[in-house]
């Protein structure tokens, strides 16, 4: 279990924190945050050839979800960004830059379609329709050749950026989340009734791998190519075999978590995935083993609610892991002394949260339509960026960590350059 507490920032005076070795739990406000944690195991090798030699099979599809409604919006006292993209008609729900060279961005929004646009002047190169309702995925292939979006309802599909052509389509049910395979032109997606489908882009060869009857909230291919990890609404996590088809590891029971898990992330090697739920849990598993951490901490009794966990990510250089709450909390670990390093407080819930690549800075974005930049060693606020008049829904950052691009409930994309006194 996690004992200590490095330090602690902008928090409100009401907090309770333990403060020496020895405690079941970091206390945050009234409740605490409970974490599960196993050391490192082995190393993994390098990526591994991409899926020529897989063996497809045949497989042989569904209802509307509501939009994301804007609560109170905010004044719009400042606007830190360069370029906005206003084409969207509905709240953006997406977004993605190009992994080479970083210069197109795709979103996603409630308006039925997606675009992709050029990050330096906006210019949009593809205009992605054909959609039932509203695109919450959008992401390019890992050449950048093609991208994926996907709507809630479960329509597909694939367009090749050069040519602005629809090359593929296919319908699943209600759409969980999409990913591209890390060296291979293969798509997979996950569902509400519990399938994960990959297939094979353009073919679209399919193989499927089933589950218990519960939603596949979360999914991530790993970097060796030749796994993924899905998490389950029942808690559970199945490490796959993508090449035979078969669950490796199965994280269910004790080991599982209490409630549908919101969230996942691998380390750079893939050795390490981190899961949060809406159980208020974060839990490190080891894909070689399949081990999680044998203790479990508990949250404080006087405090009924859950405080989700939003969005999980690893430090690239530093064994560092980060936790983002729905109550606003960012938690910066050290994995390696199972110790809670800094607690970062936001002024409403966080959404998601993003690594630099090459550094310890960690960025979040919030209900309160900013974008922030921490520093993952002392905990501090580096810089704080606004623009937006409604909640940012999602956000990227280029390799460089030069440049960030938003998308919020306001209907807008934005793009905001980082400049940092290090740089």
């Amino acid at each position: 279990l996690l004992h200590g507490i490095g330090s602690v920032h902008k928090l409100p005076d009401t907090s309770v924190l333990g403060s020496n070795g020895g405690d079941t739990g970091i206390g945050i406000g009234t409740s605490l945050i409970p974490v599960i944690f196993i050391i490192p195991g082995g190393q993994f090798d390098d990526l591994a050839d991409d899926l020529e030699d897989v063996d497809f099979e045949d497989a042989g599809n569904a209802d509307d979800d509501e939009g994301w409604e804007t609560e109170d919006e905010m004044e719009a006292e400042q606007d830190d960004s360069e370029l906005t993209f206003s084409k969207h008609t509905g709240s953006v729900f997406c977004v993605s830059l190009d992994p080479a060279t970083n210069s197109m961005a795709v979103t996603g929004g409630e308006d039925d379609k997606a675009y992709v646009w050029r990050v330096s002047d906006g210019e949009v190169l593809l205009e992605c329709t054909g959609h039932k309702d509203s695109v919450t995925c959008a992401l390019f292939s890992h050449d950048s050749s093609m991208v994926a979006t996907g709507d809630m309802s479960g329509m597909i599909k694939v367009w090749k950026v050069d040519t602005k052509e629809e090359i593929w389509s296919f319908e699943v049910g209600d759409l969980e989340w999409l990913e591209w395979h890390p060296c291979a032109p293969v798509l997979l997606a996950g569902t509400d009734d519990g399938n994960v489908w990959m297939w094979k882009i353009p073919s679209g060869d399919c193989k499927t791998f089933q589950s218990s009857a519960c939603q596949a909230t979360s999914g991530k291919v790993l970097p060796d190519g030749k796994r993924a990890v899905v998490g389950y609404e029942d808690g559970t996590v199945r490490v796959w075999d993508l090449k035979q088809g078969n669950a490796i590891h199965v994280i269910k029971g004790r080991d599982a978590h209490q409630g549908a898990l919101t969230c996942l992330a691998c380390n750079k090697d893939g050795s390490l995935v981190l899961t949060g739920s809406v159980d208020g849990c974060a839990k490190l598993i080891n894909t070689a083993t399949g081990k999680v951490g044998d203790g479990k901490a508990k949250g404080s009794p006087d405090k009924e609610e859950s405080n989700s966990v939003e969005s999980v990510g690893f430090c690239n250089i530093l064994p560092l892991v980060a936790l983002a709450y729905l109550d606003g909390t960012l938690a910066i670990y050290d994995f390696s002394t199972q110790v809670l390093r800094h607690r970062c407080q936001h002024e409403a819930g966080i959404v998601h949260l993003q690594w630099e690549e090459s550094s310890s800075v960690v960025s979040t974005c919030c209900l309160d339509g900013a974008l922030r930049l921490w520093d993952a060693r002392s905990g501090s606020l580096v810089c704080e960026y606004r623009g937006h008049t409604a909640e940012i829904l999602n956000f990227t950052i280029n390799r460089e960590a030069s440049l960030a691009v938003t998308a919020s409930g306001d209907n807008q994309a934005k793009v905001f350059c980082l400049q940092r006194p290090d740089r």
